[in-house]
């Protein structure tokens, strides 16, 4: 019969294991492994003191999608009154002559 696989269980608070540091240059990259994947924290220690503690980032909120365009916005003046003819540099003329494009 196949074994069932178990559920992920949630991080529980535990305490923080100690590690010797001569131990933890050792196992340094796999250590970080596991405090990524499984959240355990670590306590090095040097000569039974502890000097440093290896803990596992949290993961920044992502930005919220309101107000994330705040004060990128720029003002042109009033877009809704009808523009005059002058206004419009098509318009004008202009006494140069056109440029040839041949």
């Amino acid at each position: 019969m196949a074994r069932k696989r178990r559920a992920p269980t949630t991080a529980t608070p535990q305490s923080p294991r100690e590690i010797p540091a001569g131990e933890f240059k050792a196992k340094c990259l796999a250590l970080m492994d596991r405090v990524r994947e499984r959240r355990e924290e670590y306590v090095i220690t040097k000569h039974g003191k502890a000097v440093a503690k290896l803990v596992p980032m949290d993961e920044p909120a992502p930005p919220s999608l309101f107000g994330c365009m705040k004060g990128t916005v720029i003002e042109y003046g009033d877009i809704i009154s009808p523009v005059a003819e002058d206004d419009w540099e098509v318009l004008q003329d202009d006494e140069s002559e056109p440029p040839d494009h041949d």
